[in-house]
This record gives structure tokens, C-alpha cells and sequence, in this order.
């Protein structure tokens, strides 16, 4: 207890007694108020008591922020995966494929009426044209979008 700093293991008269006790402390280096504190110890002796924190969760105030492409690229990354290339982020003109693939899908929504599964179809055959090959996610290698199965 002699080389204890903390609080909570004995109060400061009782590491300075112990230590007069020992002998490490002499008693004409005694602290001042040692004397005082003997003839008029506090009524309460202070101890160290740990305050209790309680945790309360609290709940996130920030919600989910999701867009419509979101759930585009979602669908996406599920049917053609990451695909081959790699995101070239040294050029900052680069935009993916599953960038154009969501560029080409909104233009294609704002000017026909298609439902969801033809136009991520049509999507897929626009792309196709322009020269863009789409893999299906587990496909064998060498078949295209276009191509059936």
C-alpha cells in the first residue's frame, strides 16, 4: 500500500501513518497538518467510491440516407458483380460501368415506360451497343449480356 498513488486504496492519513509506522516517514518530516487531522479526524471518513455510469443506449439520430441509384447499383453489383476492370481512381474523368450502367438506366426511365426487370434489361442491351460488355455474375467466361441463359 506504501507505493499506491490511487485514491481508492486508503485515504492520504492512512498512507502517511503507515508509512510513519514503517519508518520510511521520520517523525521530523511528519506533514504539517498530520497533527490536525489526528486530533480532529471528520466525522465521515473519506473514501473513494467509483460514481456509477450508467450506459443508455442511445438511438442513432442519424437516419439511412438511400437514393434511387442505390438500389440500381444494388442490383447491379448482385447480377454482373464488380466485374473485370478495375475503378481507376488516378483519372478523374474515369466513371465505371456500373456509373454508366446508372447514367444509361435513368435516361432510359425518363423517356420510356417500362417496368423495373425490362428496363434493367434494356439498360443492359443499350450498353451492349455501345460497346460495353456486361458479364453475368457466374457466367463462363467469353458470354456476354446478349447472349441467352
Amino acid at each position: 500500500m506504501a507505493g499506491s498513488r490511487l485514491e481508492k486504496f486508503g485515504t492520504v492519513y492512512s498512507r502517511v501513518r503507515d508509512l510513519m509506522r514503517s519508518g520510511v516517514i521520520k517523525p521530523s518530516q511528519k506533514p504539517i497538518w498530520f497533527d490536525v487531522y489526528d486530533a480532529f479526524p471528520p466525522k465521515k471518513e473519506p473514501l473513494y467510491v467509483k460514481p456509477h455510469t450508467r450506459t443508455i443506449k442511445k438511438q442513432d439520430p442519424v437516419p439511412e440516407i438511400l437514393y434511387r441509384e442505390d438500389e440500381i447499383r444494388a442490383k447491379f453489383f448482385e447480377k454482373y458483380g464488380t466485374g473485370y476492370r478495375s475503378f481507376l481512381l488516378h483519372k478523374p474523368d474515369f466513371v465505371s460501368t456500373c456509373q454508366r450502367f446508372v447514367d444509361k438506366y435513368m435516361e432510359l426511365k425518363s423517356r420510356d415506360e417500362l417496368s423495373e426487370a425490362a428496363l434493367f434489361e434494356e439498360t443492359g442491351k443499350a450498353l451492349l451497343a455501345e460497346g460495353i460488355t456486361l458479364k453475368r455474375r457466374g457466367a463462363p467466361p467469353g458470354s456476354a449480356e446478349s447472349s441467352p441463359g
